[in-house]
């Protein structure tokens, strides 16, 4: 009865640590990539992402850009800045599924429109 009645208890207990476990996963929430474009890019790049001709930021609502800088780049882009520009890195500022997230918004900004 005695054997029972401990793996009872370690049942319990193991399935209140994977409920814990379970819940902070669920809770944990993606970066919102459009959120942090607003807070750290648009200053520079536009609310929009059409970007400034006046400071050479580049428009990344157009197609032929977006086709033209893979992601590698983009992400080269982000983490370390780009020399010789305003383009500061984030790098150490920002987390990688930050600047994930905040790539995959820039990328939606080129989508065609749905109509």
């Amino acid at each position: 009865m005695k054997r029972f009645r401990s793996l009872a208890l370690m049942l319990i207990a193991a399935g209140a640590i994977a409920y814990t476990v379970l819940v902070s996963f669920a809770a944990a929430k993606k970066p919102d990539g459009a959120g942090i474009f607003r807070e750290k890019c648009s200053m520079c790049h536009g609310i929009d992402g059409k970007g400034y001709a006046a400071i050479k930021t580049p428009d990344f609502t157009d197609p032929k850009w977006q086709a033209a800088h893979p992601d590698k780049e983009l992400m080269n882009a982000i983490e370390n800045g780009m020399p010789g520009t305003a383009m500061v890195a984030f790098k150490g500022k920002l987390d990688q599924q930050e600047m994930t997230a905040v790539l995959k918004y820039i990328r939606s900004l080129g989508a065609p429109k749905k109509k």
